[in-house]
């Protein structure tokens, strides 16, 4: 017999305030309680980066840089279960705009300890899940304060290991304290129970608990606030995290250490376990032990832990919720008309900003053939006039790609970009260090590999569409759906694209690039990622199980 029919037998079901449960769990109940360390001011977006002649800026950034040159070269041991630990293996992380500079040298974790890290984890589940979740919040937001306080300094270590310019790498620390600020509000708002109503005498709560042990690998180009941001998520919904940063940004992946080690985070709840994919990727993907993971990298290493998440041993107690973020080939779409000075600068910096390497970056331009010819030989001649070198120097446009292995990768882009269509500008670059030219090329269609492939340099395929509806089908016909933009002065076409452009993230007459944490969540789909939305409203739910209790009351 059915609950329904249990209900069924007898009179009609009698409306009533619903009973709340005394044996609701404290995560359950934690957010209800009031005071101000409980009810933090609504977020705020943290300050973007205010421009190289603001005082502060021109002030604090020369003397960061100074200051961690001060520092290059130290040893930086993994980070299991509240203590440091080292290894045999070790390698060194350098400036790509002078490989010959080791900014630090950092051990390797292997099989051994990807296992002591996860175990590590799993420990410390148990009293870790059941800690307030306003508690875990605050966690959260004393970090956010911690990494206020130090934003120049980790924003000088970004310049000098990823090779970013000022701007982004200041812009990447302010978005990792967004994502603390605000999934630590999510989790508050999260952690109250649901009351679901009542049915006869019954009353019905719904609620959250975390996963369990979660994965998270993070990507390079966006080193700190990715990282920050799954790490984050997973943590303040009370699953311990295993941190696996990407190889060519240990140094700042480290800085996650420090700072959860200042505000007391517990032992095990936030492990760091830098080391090559091939010899612990799997081993973490695989293990039985993991119940989430949090990826963000290319497509074709994403698909590879989407399969492997999906074998279930036997002695794996749950199935694993692979939460995965993966590659774009962006189009910025322009119309017949539209305002030409702000496509300049917005398709410029789509494209070229921190050389191309965004999975959200500009990397086909499909230009409205009666706009063509006026339009493309100025974004040609306003790309001559950037300068490339080092990031350190905020007079430089564009800087080097992260490492030899993605320079090599990029130079066969340009070079199948001359062949598949006509190259337009080419520039110089600094002969140390690696560097990639700024690269435009013309008569690009989707039949051609560079319309479909994603490059992650500083390369773009313009594409001249004889109309509105085949820029908005050239738009639509990769694999991806990460980022797309449209500039136009038709309010109609403006509306259409918005329907009809299958993108997670659309800008109208603005770049493609540069989204925030909670007014403009993150994520495409297709194979650009799982329909996730990072810096939203759905996101923690990807690290917790959802539960209904109903009770009914004792006679």
């Amino acid at each position: 017999m059915t609950n329904r029919e249990l209900h069924d037998i007898g009179s009609e079901p009698r409306k009533q305030k619903p009973t709340p449960l005394r044996s609701m769990p404290k995560m359950a109940q934690a957010s209800t309680q009031s005071g101000s360390s409980m009810n933090p001011p609504p977020f705020k977006n943290e300050r973007v980066f205010p421009g190289i002649d603001d005082p502060t800026v021109r002030e604090s950034f020369p003397r960061a840089i100074s200051q961690v040159r001060t520092q290059l070269g130290r040893t930086y041991p993994l980070f299991i279960d509240g203590r440091e630990v080292t290894t045999q293996s070790t390698l060194d992380s350098v400036n790509p705009a002078n490989p010959g500079e080791i900014i630090g040298t950092v051990h390797q974790a292997g099989r051994a300890e990807a296992e002591m890290a996860v175990s590590a984890a799993e420990r410390a589940l148990p009293t870790w899940r059941n800690v307030d979740p306003v508690e875990r919040a605050q966690y959260l937001i004393k970090a956010a304060d911690v990494t206020r306080r130090r934003i120049f300094e980790y924003s000088a270590w970004q310049v000098l290991e990823e090779g970013k310019q000022w701007a982004q790498a200041y812009n990447d620390i302010a978005e990792g304290i967004d994502f603390l600020e605000y999934y630590a509000r999510e989790m508050i708002r999260l952690g109250t129970p649901q009351d679901m109503g009542s049915y006869a005498e019954e009353s019905n709560h719904y609620f959250y608990q975390p996963k369990g042990v979660a994965v998270v690998i993070a990507p390079w180009n966006f080193p700190f606030a990715i990282g920050c941001g799954m790490c984050a998520a997973a943590i303040v919904a009370g699953n311990p995290v295993v941190f696996k940063p990407s190889s060519q940004s240990m140094v700042v992946g480290h800085h996650l250490v420090e700072i959860f080690r200042e505000v007391g985070l517990p032992a095990g709840v936030f492990n760091y376990l830098p080391g090559p994919g091939s010899a612990i990727g799997d081993c973490l993907i695989d293990s039985p032990k993991v119940s989430v993971i949090a990826f963000t990298g290319s497509m074709g290493v994403g698909l590879r832990i989407i399969e492997r998440a999906g074998r279930t041993p036997e002695n794996q107690a749950s199935v694993k919720h692979v939460v995965c973020e993966m590659g774009g080939k962006n189009a910025i779409i322009l119309d017949e008309k539209f305002d030409e000075d702000a496509a300049v600068r917005d398709v410029l910096y789509s494209a070229f900003g921190y050389q191309g390497q965004k999975c959200s970056a500009c990397s086909r331009l499909i230009v409205h053939d009666k706009a063509y010819d006026r339009f493309v030989p100025r974004l040609v001649e306003a790309a001559k006039k950037l300068k490339i070198g080092p990031a350190e120097d905020p007079g430089n446009y564009m800087g080097p790609v992260i490492d030899q292995k993605a320079q090599q990768t990029i130079l066969q882009y340009v070079d199948l970009a001359t062949r598949e269509g006509k190259l337009l500008y080419r520039s110089e670059v600094p002969k140390n260090g690696y560097y990639i030219p700024m690269t435009i090329v013309e008569g690009i269609t989707p039949a051609n590999r560079l319309a479909q492939e994603e490059v992650f340099g500083p390369v773009l395929a313009i594409m001249r569409a004889k109309d509105f509806e085949q820029a908005l089908d050239w738009a639509n016909s990769t694999r991806f759906a990460l980022t797309g933009a449209i500039f136009s002065k038709n309010r109609e076409r403006v509306d259409r694209t918005v329907r009809d452009f299958r993108v997670g993230n659309l800008y109208l007459n603005r770049g493609c690039v540069g989204a925030l944490v909670k007014v403009q969540p993150f994520g495409g789909f297709k194979m650009s990622g799982g329909g996730t939305k990072a810096g939203g409203p759905d996101y923690l739910l990807h690290f917790m199980d959802p539960r209904c209790v109903t009770e009914q009351p004792q006679r």
